[in-house]
């Protein structure tokens, strides 16, 4: 079953990689009480999420973080040391958090994985974005396989400049 608008986000154990070390985070904490913008994406490196979707919400950060969100996050079933790099060659800084779902089970409890076995990637996220107020689903824009029209950072500015 796919996630949707109106749905709580699942409890599920996601990591992030500070200076400290690997911090496990259950994803509750990450979106209880707070407005979040979430972006996923199949893979750190890979072509389109590191040409266009990251670099977009990097650029867009302030604007997004003015519309009364909290928090950016940015998650991908790579392990957390992948994303902690990425981060820092994108000049993510403090703007976007960089959330690991290394074992996929978030993704998996939302619905949105994705079979990339065939090119050598397993499983992974579909590119999507949310918009989340407590923990609740008020926006999905989720990408057509192959696409990047919907995800993409002005199209989150937009949705939530309308508000």
């Amino acid at each position: 079953m796919t996630i949707k608008v109106g749905d709580h986000i699942p409890s599920e154990v996601l990591f992030h990689k500070s200076n400290e070390g690997i911090i496990k985070i259950n994803s509750s904490e990450l979106f209880s009480g707070k407005k979040v913008v979430l972006f996923a994406l199949p893979g750190a490196f890979t072509p389109t999420c590191s040409q266009s979707h990251l670099p977009g919400y990097v650029v867009n950060a302030d604007k997004i973080l003015e519309q009364g969100i909290d928090t950016i996050i940015c998650l991908s079933v790579n392990d957390p040391h992948v994303m902690k790099t990425w981060g820092e060659q994108n000049n993510v800084e403090d703007k976007i958090l960089m959330i690991s779902d290394g074992n996929g089970d978030f993704t998996r409890a939302l619905g949105l994985e994705i079979d990339r076995t065939e090119s050598g990637m397993g499983f992974r996220s579909q590119r999507y974005a949310m918009v989340i107020d407590d923990a609740v689903v008020i926006k999905l824009n989720l990408e057509k396989s192959g696409q990047f029209e919907v995800s993409d950072a002005n199209t989150i500015l937009d949705y939530l400049n309308s508000l």
